[in-house]
């Protein structure tokens, strides 16, 4: 068995303890009496409708402006980049083309403490604008809900505007159609400007002919296509390797920086949760009950083994944790509901079992003769397949989740959009954690348990659940 070296495992403890304990409860300052978040926890979880609650709000054209389904449909995308960008998942929103109405239903922010709803619906239907800049650099990035960069903050010579939306006239999702029918078909959007921007395009695409020109919806970059050539006809092509749907989207999303109208609150309140107000205390109680049961069971089965399935177990926690507050910058915080901690207890229960399994075949090994070294060799050799196996079809059904329920909405035409965000949440937190057992319990477990067996006190096998010496 390749050794490791001994003192590895008090530094990858260690390291687990201190980074899950980091992802729990996070890591905060204060400044007089405003709190400073360093590192995101738990108390920075945005939850669900069904567990906190939330908004329901109605909006329509302000002034009895008769809008288009096509400008509906380009303001209800706006309202979904905000909520998508915000981290919002557990959410539902509906176009009603008969009363020229939005529906939105969306739950509290993590840091509501006033439930005051007028505030929280301004945060997703405020007038959205739209700028044409210089360049593309930005600030940060963030990783949407459909697992696509988002890229936000203009800096620079981005922050310089040099269109705004009232010069779009309209943008529509289209085929190439110069490429030629034996071509493979490019979807591009095609603007067409009003008389004022028409002109204030040409000076732009002369002076920054070769050079990129970004396209930023408030905070966030939209797209960023380079100027081929100067244009003066009022009409112009944003190419690049696009779908029809991200055409589309691109499109609706450009005409709601531009909508010749704004929304307005027909109808608003909030909504109850539909678990009770201490069902998530009453949940945690229960949770903290559970991993003491269950660590309590893998000490006193598996010794040490089941000490270190413990550590492995805890800092499984911490990565899905850390996945759904934001504790990593490259992820934005996600919208926890039910369905979803139903997701991260199944994980749990796959690391519990994948560790099981280890345990397992490290005593068979030991008892069909084998020595300490070999039984720890051949146990978590011939366990690797089986965990393998287990955990891959748990993350398959959680891939299918993810693209049937999330932003793709493959088969929302079946299961009716409303199951969209809670059954993403449930997808997405299955796939963090089968992927943090895959780092934790089969990864580091093992590194673990490799490094204290060259400890002298750790070399008795009835401290891996085997008979005593010489008996």
């Amino acid at each position: 068995m390749k050794r490791i070296p001994k003192p590895v495992f008090f530094i990858v403890a260690i390291l687990i303890l201190l980074f899950s304990y980091s992802a729990i409860f996070g890591v905060n300052y204060y400044v007089g009496d405003n709190k400073e978040t360093v590192v995101k926890g738990i108390s920075d979880i945005r939850w669900g409708t069904d567990i906190r609650g939330g908004v329901e709000a109605t909006f329509e054209p302000a002034d009895g402006y008769n809008a288009t389904d096509a400008q509906l449909d380009s303001a209800k995308s706006i309202i979904e980049t905000r909520m998508v960008s915000s981290g919002i998942t557990d959410y539902e929103l509906y176009a009603d083309y008969n009363t020229d109405r939005i529906i939105v239903r969306f739950p509290w922010k993590e840091d509501e403490k006033d439930f005051d709803v007028e505030n929280a619906i301004n945060e997703i239907s405020s007038t959205a604008e739209l700028t044409f800049r210089p360049g593309n650099s930005y600030e940060k990035t963030t990783i949407g809900s459909d697992g696509e960069y988002v890229y936000q903050t203009p800096k620079d010579d981005t922050k310089t505007v040099l269109m705004d939306g009232s010069a779009v006239k309209k943008a529509q999702a289209g085929i190439d159609s110069s490429q030629g029918s034996n071509k493979k078909s490019n979807y591009v959007v095609s603007l067409e400007l009003n008389d004022k921007g028409t002109k204030t395009f040409a000076d732009i695409t002369e002076k920054y002919n070769g050079k990129v020109v970004s396209i930023w919806m408030d905070d966030i970059m939209l797209s960023a296509p380079t100027i081929q050539e100067k244009i003066a006809t009022g009409k112009a092509q944003i190419s690049g390797d696009f779908t029809a749907d991200e055409a589309t989207s691109l499109a609706e999303k450009i005409n709601a920086g531009a909508l010749p109208f704004k929304l307005k609150t027909a109808s608003y309140g909030s909504i109850s949760a539909s678990l009770g107000e201490n069902s998530l205390t009453a949940m945690a109680y229960a949770g903290i009950i559970a991993i003491i049961l269950i660590a309590l069971f893998m000490i006193i089965m598996y010794r040490l083994p089941g000490i270190i399935a413990v550590i492995a177990l805890i800092g499984q926690m911490g990565i899905t944790i850390a996945a759904i507050s934001g504790y990593f910058p490259v992820f934005n915080s996600f919208t926890m509901t039910l369905p979803g901690i139903a997701g991260l207890i199944l994980s749990i229960g796959m690391g519990v079992d994948a560790n099981v399994i280890t345990s397992e075949r490290i005593m068979e090994e030991m008892r069909g003769g084998r020595t300490l070294d070999g039984a720890l060799d051949r146990g978590t050799k011939s366990s690797l397949s089986a965990i393998i196996d287990g955990n891959m079809t748990i993350i398959i059904v959680a891939i299918i989740l993810l693209l049937v329920f999330g932003p793709f909405n493959v088969l929302s035409f079946i299961f009716g959009q409303s199951t969209t965000g809670t059954i993403y949440a449930f997808g997405y937190t299955l796939l963090i954690g089968v992927i943090s057992n895959f780092i934790m319990g089969v990864g580091l477990s093992r590194v673990m348990l490799r490094s204290i067996a060259g400890y002298k006190f750790a070399r008795h096998k009835w401290l891996f659940g085997g008979v005593k010496d010489g008996e």
